[in-house]
């Protein structure tokens, strides 16, 4: 894993042809992707140790091809320039004396709660290289790399689950709420979203409550609801520490994670460790990271702990990290 450079759009827009949709972090759009690519240029250029409205893109790259094989995101403050708009699920509960009943209404407000989080999305592992735990590295590297650069992120962290989409490409949500509002499939909504931001139409949705009662059954049923081919990833971020805190995206109704950086499984138990030089035997497989903004690197190494406390790593990792006796480097159990 290393941040993208701008040579990488061409390997990230074949990419972002395979998602399917309903993908609004990897559009296959090159303006889009080029945009990106220049965000994370210049977030990887910045000295100042400070949170900023900025996007950080990694890649995974195959070290015996050059290829890239799978992407992710990290966001480092959502909400900064525009509100960050999400729907929290509640309860009302209301009693009639006079009736003797109690009646319990599920609603759907909307919220800027989220306002100020991190945020880690974007996450694609090509379907011919979904095995050998790369998409736990592509996970977890983002978190490695927010612990090197605490500063430069929240308290908090998210993670959008892409909602339920149907055969046809469409989303029940979508065309049972909003979609009543703007007269937009939601294919039409999604491709201006990836393109454009969601900002007109965050804007323009009703701020009132919605009572999903009115909603119809279909709608009804996906709210909090994650796509399919997400729920390994609904896992995975719960195994890391993320809950599911009642907030869904206000398009697809997918889930939003939440979690605290400092609590999340692979920040917490991650060390910082002393070379001792390379082995040549079978070590324990870890996720090894070093090196900071651009020079950031995170793989997969065979470690073996030594006694006087320093760690000895197989020769392929110390290459790809650039590493040398003496030097310090992270690591995370898998």
């Amino acid at each position: 894993m290393r941040p993208a450079r701008p040579d990488d759009l061409q390997t990230l827009y074949e990419m972002a042809k395979l998602t399917g949709g309903g993908f609004t972090n990897l559009p296959p759009d090159r303006t889009s992707l080029s945009a990106k690519l220049e965000r994370t240029a210049q977030a990887l250029a910045r000295p100042d140790e400070t949170v900023e409205d900025e996007l950080i893109v990694l890649v995974l790259e195959n070290s015996d091809t050059g290829q890239v094989r799978g992407t992710c995101q990290i966001f480092s403050e959502v909400g900064q320039k525009h509100p960050f708009y999400s729907y929290r699920l509640g309860t009302l509960t209301q009693h009639s004396r006079e009736l003797g009943r109690t009646f319990r209404a599920e609603m759907l407000t909307l919220t800027t709660d989220l306002e100020g989080s991190s945020e880690v999305g974007g996450l694609f592992l090509h379907p011919r290289e979904r095995a050998e735990g790369l998409g736990l590295l592509l996970a977890r590297c983002r978190y490695l790399y927010m612990r090197a650069h605490r500063a430069r992120f929240g308290e908090r962290v998210i993670a959008e689950l892409r909602g339920v989409i149907d055969e046809a490409g469409g989303s029940p949500f979508w065309d049972g709420l909003a979609g009543r509002f703007f007269g937009m499939s939601f294919q039409e909504a999604d491709e201006f979203n990836a393109i454009n931001g969601y900002q007109f139409i965050a804007d323009l949705m009703p701020k009132t409550p919605i009572y999903t009662a009115m909603l119809t059954d279909h709608a009804r049923s996906v709210i909090g609801l994650p796509h399919p081919n997400g729920r390994a990833a609904m896992r995975m971020l719960e195994g890391e520490g993320f809950v599911n805190s009642g907030y869904v995206d206000i398009f697809d109704g997918g889930p939003t994670m939440v979690g605290q950086v400092d609590a999340l499984r692979t920040v917490a138990e991650a060390r910082d460790v002393t070379l001792s030089g390379a082995h040549r035997e079978k070590g324990t497989r870890m996720l090894v990271a070093c090196g900071r903004l651009a020079d950031y690197r995170c793989a997969y190494g065979q470690v073996i702990e030594v006694a006087d406390g320093s760690v000895a790593l197989d020769e392929a990792s110390i290459a790809l990290l650039g590493l040398a006796p003496g030097d310090i480097f992270t690591m995370a159990g898998r």
